[in-house]
């Protein structure tokens, strides 16, 4: 799984209609080691299933991925709002707050 974070220096929420985020060279790289890292990890579990390795072992690897997602998860949202949100806020597009709430209750599930 590789995390694709194309960096645009015109706007970070859309370029010719597409939306787009711009994320310097630094952050999508410690973005995607983190995202391979979890891959890594991914790969572990299907072998400690394939090894029948005891279930409370396997799920703390599970809980070990979910936490290292939910960190990966935090370090997009707080860069998406303090650039993105921020400026379609500043642009009047209000409808953000609404955006941002729905993705923010996705991730909280």
């Amino acid at each position: 799984m590789k995390l694709t974070l194309v960096q645009d220096t015109d706007a970070c929420c859309s370029v010719e209609g597409v939306r787009k985020s711009h994320h310097s060279e630094k952050a999508k790289s410690n973005l995607e080691s983190r995202l391979n890292r979890i891959e890594g990890q991914i790969r572990g579990v299907r072998g400690m299933i394939e090894k029948d390795t005891y279930c409370d072992d396997v799920l703390n690897q599970i809980a070990a991925i979910q936490s290292a997602l939910n960190g990966v998860g935090k370090l997009l949202l707080e860069a998406h709002m303090k650039s993105c949100v921020v400026e379609r806020i500043q642009a009047g597009e209000e409808d953000v707050i609404d955006e941002l709430l729905t993705t923010v209750n996705k991730l909280m599930k």
